[in-house]
C-alpha cells in the first residue's frame, strides 16, 4: 500500500503514566458551557465530547472545571466534578470518549482570586495573599491552613472520583493565575508562612496537591500539570523557576502541558488564548527548554494549527505530544485530512475567538465563527441529503453565498450561484492583506477554493436581476447581497486626500504623506491604523465615542491584544468629537461641548462601518415565495460568523 502518512512521528503511541496514546495528538481544555445550571452533564455535552474524540486525537482534555463550586468557579456552565452525585453524568462521558478511541481527562481548577463573584458562594474569593482584581471580587480572603488543606483534600476526593467514573487522566491547572499558580508567583504570593516567600515555599501548596492526588489514586489514572512556561508579567514566575519546579513535580505527575500567560491579567491574557496577531507556535520555545530537564512526556499548546507544525515540533524533540484546539473545531477532519494527503481541502482556523471565546466568557455555548456546526453536533454532525432535490439560486459570493452554496450542493441541490464580481469572496479578499491576516487570507483561499468545487453552477461577474433570477425558474432563493461601507454625508468626503478603509487595507490605494488620520474607532479602523503605523505612518483614530468604547464589538483577548499593538507603534486615539469636516490639509472636529479642533494630515482614511446591502436586498424579495436573507444584507451582527451561521441554517431548511 501506498505510503500515505507524513507525519510518522505524529501517529506513534506514546505510555503516559498507568496509559497508552494511541498518537501524540491532545484536544487541549476547552471550557464548552454545555452543562445545565447545576453542572451536570447534558445530550449536548456527550454529543461535544464524541466530536472532539472523533477528530482522531488521542487525549481528549475538558475545559476548566472547579474542584471546589463554593470557591472556585470562573465560568458558567461548567462541568460539575466536585459532587458525587454527578458521578453517572461523568461515566457517560468517559464511554463517549472511548467509544470513539480517545482518552479522557479534564482540567481541573481553582479559580482563587479570580473566581468569577457572581458563582461565589461564600462572601469573599480565596488566595494565597488579598491582592484583589479589579474585574473580580473586592473581598478576598487571604487562605489559613484550613482552607489550604480543604482544597488539597477537594483536588484528591476529584481525582478519585474522575478515576471510579472511568477517566484516564486528570490535569491540574496550575498556569494562567489560577489559584495554585497565584501560590507559585512572586507576583501574587505576599505570605511569610510555609507557603511564601522562598521559591521552596511557593512550590509547597501545588507539590502537596499533587501528592495527595498520587496518594488517593495510586496508579488508576494518569496526572497531568499544565503550567505557564512563563506568566510574562514583570514580577512573575518565568521558566527559569519553572524549570526548577517540574523536575520535583515530576514525582507525582506523568504529563506536563506547557502555556503562557496570566488569564486574570487582561494585559497578558491574550498569550493564554492567542487572536490571530500572535505568532504560531509560540510556546514551543518554552517546551523546549522544558523537556531537557525532565523525564516524564511534555505536551504544548499554542496556535499550533497544522500536521507540518505538530511533525516538526515533535522530532525535533521540542515535545512529545501537540495539543491544537480552535484548529480541530475549525474542521474536525482536520487530521483525518492530513493523514490521507488532502491538507487544501482542510478548514483553517481564523484564531478569532469572536465566537468560541466570546460565547463561553458570556456563559453561552461553544460555537465557531468558520464552522456552524460545532455545539451543535447532535443536530448537525451528519449533513442528510435534502428529502425533495431543488433548484436554488444564490445571490452574492460572499462568505455567506459561498457558504450556502457548499451546504446546498452537498444536500443534493441544484444551485446556480451570481456575482456581481470577477471573484468570490465579498469583502474577504480585500480585507485579509494586512500583515497580521494571514490566518483570514488561509481561510479566505479555502473558501473560494471549496466553493468552486463544491458544484454549484457559479456565474462570476454577473450581476443579479429579478429579471435573470425568474428566468433561471428556481425553488428557492437566497439572498447573500452583503454589505457595503457607510458613507456619511462629510464635507470634504470625496477629496483626492481621502480613501476608505478597505481600498488602503487591500493596498488599492497608496497612502501618501507621513500623518494619516482615520475617522472610525470601530475594529477596522484600528487594524488599519495598526498596518499603518506598522508602516511607519503617523497614525491618529478619531470616533465621537469615548476612546474606551473603540472595538467594542470584538472580543477582550483579540481587543486587548490589539491595543497593546496600537500603543507600542505610537497611534493616538482622540474620542468624543464628530467628524464635520475634510479638507485638503486634515480634519475639523467638534466635541460634546460645541468646541471645534482641526487635525493636520496628509491622507484621511474613512472606516464608519458596513450597512447592509438592503436595497439590491429588497428588489429580489417578492420573486420566489421560498426565499431566504441571510448574512450582512439582513442580520445586523456583520461578522464572518454571522454570515457562515445564517447562511447553513437556512440552507439546512431547503
Amino acid at each position: 500500500m501506498k505510503n500515505f502518512n507524513k507525519y510518522p512521528d505524529v501517529f506513534k503511541p506514546l505510555k503516559v503514566g498507568p496509559t497508552v496514546l494511541k498518537n501524540r495528538l491532545q484536544f487541549p481544555p476547552m471550557v464548552c458551557c454545555h452543562s445545565n445550571s447545576i453542572g451536570e452533564v447534558t445530550q449536548e455535552y456527550v454529543d461535544f465530547i464524541e466530536m472532539q474524540a472523533r477528530t482522531g486525537v488521542a487525549l481528549v482534555t475538558i475545559g476548566a472545571t472547579p474542584v471546589d463550586n463554593a470557591t472556585g468557579q470562573d465560568f458558567r456552565g461548567e462541568l460539575n466534578i466536585a459532587d458525587e452525585a454527578m458521578l453517572p453524568g461523568l461515566q457517560r462521558i468517559a464511554e463517549a470518549a472511548h467509544d470513539y478511541g480517545a482518552k479522557l481527562s479534564v482540567e481541573m481548577c481553582h479559580a482563587g482570586r479570580g473566581a468569577d463573584p457572581d458563582l461565589l458562594l461564600t462572601p469573599y474569593a480565596l488566595a494565597p495573599s488579598v491582592i484583589p482584581l479589579p474585574h473580580r471580587k473586592r473581598y478576598v480572603k487571604e487562605m489559613d491552613q484550613k482552607d489550604i488543606d480543604h482544597v488539597i483534600n477537594q483536588y484528591a476526593d476529584v481525582a478519585d472520583r474522575l478515576a471510579r467514573a472511568g477517566f484516564d487522566m486528570c490535569m491540574i491547572h496550575g498556569g494562567h493565575g489560577n489559584l495554585i499558580g497565584q501560590f507559585m508567583s512572586p507576583s501574587t504570593n505576599m505570605r511569610n508562612d510555609w507557603y511564601g516567600g522562598s521559591f521552596e515555599n511557593r512550590m509547597r501548596f501545588p507539590l502537596q496537591i499533587m501528592e495527595a492526588m498520587r496518594a488517593k489514586v495510586g496508579s488508576r489514572i494518569a496526572i497531568e500539570m499544565r503550567i505557564s512556561g512563563d506568566e510574562i508579567i514583570p514580577n512573575g514566575m518565568h521558566l527559569d523557576e519553572v524549570l526548577k519546579f517540574l523536575p520535583m513535580a515530576q514525582k507525582y505527575i506523568d504529563l506536563v502541558n506547557i502555556s503562557r500567560g496570566l488569564i486574570v491579567d487582561h494585559n497578558y491574557h491574550f498569550y493564554t488564548q492567542p487572536p490571530y496577531y500572535n505568532e504560531y507556535c509560540h510556546n514551543v520555545k518554552y517546551a523546549r527548554e522544558v523537556k531537557k530537564v525532565l523525564d516524564i512526556p511534555v505536551s504544548v499548546v499554542g496556535s499550533i494549527k497544522t500536521l507540518k507544525d505538530a511533525q516538526e515540533i515533535i522530532s525535533s524533540g521540542a515535545a512529545d505530544v501537540v495539543a491544537m484546539c480552535r484548529q480541530l473545531m475549525a474542521d474536525p477532519d482536520t487530521i483525518k485530512k492530513s493523514k490521507a494527503g488532502k491538507e487544501d481541502e482542510i478548514r483553517p482556523c481564523l484564531r478569532c475567538l469572536q465566537v468560541c471565546n466570546k460565547n463561553v466568557d458570556a456563559g453561552k455555548p461553544v460555537r465557531c465563527a468558520v464552522n456552524p456546526i460545532i455545539g451543535r453536533e447532535g443536530k448537525f454532525y451528519y449533513i442528510p441529503p435534502a428529502p425533495e432535490k431543488k433548484k436554488v439560486v444564490v445571490v452574492g459570493g460572499g462568505p455567506a453565498g459561498m457558504m450556502a452554496a457548499q451546504t446546498l450542493t452537498k444536500r443534493g441541490h441544484s444551485v446556480v450561484l451570481f456575482e456581481a464580481e470577477d471573484t468570490l469572496g465579498g469583502h474577504l479578499p480585500n480585507i485579509s492583506k494586512l500583515p497580521f491576516k494571514d490566518d483570514l487570507r488561509q481561510y479566505t483561499d479555502w473558501d473560494v477554493r471549496t466553493t468552486l468545487r463544491c458544484g454549484a453552477d457559479i456565474r462570476l461577474g454577473t450581476k443579479a436581476t429579478p429579471e435573470l433570477i425568474e428566468a433561471e425558474n428556481p425553488d428557492a432563493l437566497i439572498i447573500a447581497t452583503g454589505s457595503r461601507l457607510l458613507k456619511p454625508p462629510i464635507p470634504g468626503i470625496d477629496g483626492p486626500n481621502v480613501s476608505d478603509v478597505i481600498s488602503v487595507d487591500s493596498g488599492k490605494t497608496e497612502i501618501k504623506g507621513k500623518k494619516v488620520i482615520i475617522c472610525g474607532g470601530g475594529m477596522s479602523g484600528l487594524e488599519c491604523a495598526l498596518g499603518l503605523a506598522m508602516k511607519g505612518k503617523e497614525v491618529t483614530v478619531i470616533d465621537m465615542i469615548p476612546v474606551d468604547q473603540f472595538a467594542v464589538e470584538i472580543v477582550n483577548f483579540t481587543r486587548n491584544m490589539l491595543f497593546k499593538l496600537l500603543r507600542e507603534h505610537e497611534v493616538t486615539f482622540i474620542g468624543e468629537q464628530k467628524i464635520r469636516k475634510i479638507t485638503a490639509e486634515g480634519v475639523e472636529t467638534m466635541d460634546k461641548e460645541w468646541n471645534t479642533h482641526f487635525y493636520m494630515a496628509d491622507h484621511i482614511v474613512t472606516a464608519f462601518g458596513l450597512v447592509p446591502n438592503d436595497e439590491d436586498m429588497e428588489a429580489f424579495l417578492n420573486i420566489v415565495p421560498e426565499t431566504y436573507p441571510v448574512g450582512d444584507c439582513w442580520y445586523g451582527n456583520k461578522s464572518i460568523a454571522n454570515a457562515n451561521t445564517t447562511a447553513f441554517n437556512f440552507a439546512m431548511e431547503i
